[in-house]
């Protein structure tokens, strides 16, 4: 008697289980099925870009880890803003792009705190990023970022800000003299190259790549992992490795899409989010790649030609500290310090 009831409630326990499976596959299955068939994930760069790389890894593990349930298509080149970089963040808001890997500097009209990265020379290493990213500023940035709509993923490597151009060495402000200097639609970065007595201007990095062909525009300013894959070293003889502000990433979904996807789906996306890191930028590789392979005359500052950068540039991060929000940035000053 003793070992039928065991037998019965091990029948038991084998059916329970059974229906769990069916119930799991089942809902895996409803979910496929109300899920739409394309995920469109923005990129402003081109797919041989590392950030490219990143997001095809990314969308490549999600689609293996959902079984397929997630299909995500990488759209390069900018081809969901039309050329509109900054943009990008209220089309995530919106739904109209489910994904996104992209610089802080196109998501900061949008989120003030973002241009904590575009300080001029806050950020005098990486290890002061690394602190940043994973101490409370970091926290703070992402819960402003979900406060708006959208969900960060992960942090992601793109560099420091390098300047580039077709005219001289730059090695201090007066040398700026007069540069016409493409920067992108983002306020703070067009005011520090002012101050520093360049002529910024401001249009899309599509059209710029025309302008400095022509001759029409002198410079511009970009992490060194995008000087390469973008051939700007065939028309600016000249690069300044300042390190003035520095350009992290950020791995992002919509709000909207966030919400449409299952726990379980979620949770696939935060342990896939590794697959969509920038792989780590080597600075002195890269820099002797610029001077040794494509010819370019590389300038690297002594810390008393940085000051120099810094006094002059004082009034643009006191300015934008107090619209970034001074808790925040003091917090980031600390850690900062820390790891000079």
């Amino acid at each position: 008697m003793v070992a039928c009831c065991c037998r019965q409630v091990r029948s038991l326990r084998a059916l329970w289980r059974f229906l769990l499976i069916c119930a799991f596959a089942g809902n895996s299955a409803s979910l496929a099925a109300d899920y739409k068939p394309e995920f469109k994930m923005s990129l402003v760069v081109n797919q041989e870009n590392s950030w490219g790389q990143a997001a095809k890894r990314f969308a490549d593990a999600v689609r293996y880890r959902t079984q397929g349930r997630i299909q995500i298509r990488n759209y390069f080149d900018g081809q969901l803003f039309a050329g509109q970089q900054t943009s990008e963040f209220v089309l995530l808001q919106q739904g109209v792009a489910d994904f996104a890997i992209n610089s802080t500097i196109n998501w900061s009209p949008q989120v003030k705190e973002l241009n904590l990265f575009s300080l001029p020379f806050m950020f005098p290493s990486h290890g002061g990023l690394d602190a940043v990213q994973a101490g409370e500023p970091g926290k703070q940035i992402f819960k402003a970022i979900e406060q708006k709509g959208v969900i960060p993923i992960a942090w992601g490597e793109n560099g420091f800000r390098e300047l580039t151009n077709s005219k001289r060495s730059i090695r201090r402000p007066d040398d700026l003299h007069d540069l016409t200097v493409r920067v992108p639609p983002v306020p703070i970065i067009a005011e520090t190259l002012r101050t520093l007595g360049a002529n910024p201007v401001s249009m899309n990095f599509d059209q710029a790549l025309v302008a400095f062909q022509l001759g029409k525009v002198d410079g511009q300013e970009n992490p060194i992992a995008l000087i390469i894959p973008y051939k700007l070293w065939a028309v600016h003889t000249h690069i300044t490795l300042w390190h003035y502000a520095i350009d992290p990433l950020i791995l992002a979904v919509s709000g909207k899409t966030w919400a449409m996807l299952s726990a379980e789906d979620r949770n696939i996306m935060e342990l896939q989010k590794d697959e969509a890191r920038d792989a780590p930028v080597k600075p002195a590789k890269l820099d002797q790649l610029l001077q040794d392979m494509y010819g370019m005359e590389v300038v690297r500052p002594t810390q008393i030609e940085l000051d120099a950068f810094r006094r002059r540039t004082r009034p643009v991060y006191v300015k934008w500290a107090n619209e970034i929000g001074a808790d925040l940035v003091g917090s980031v000053e600390s850690l900062v310090n820390r790891e000079r």
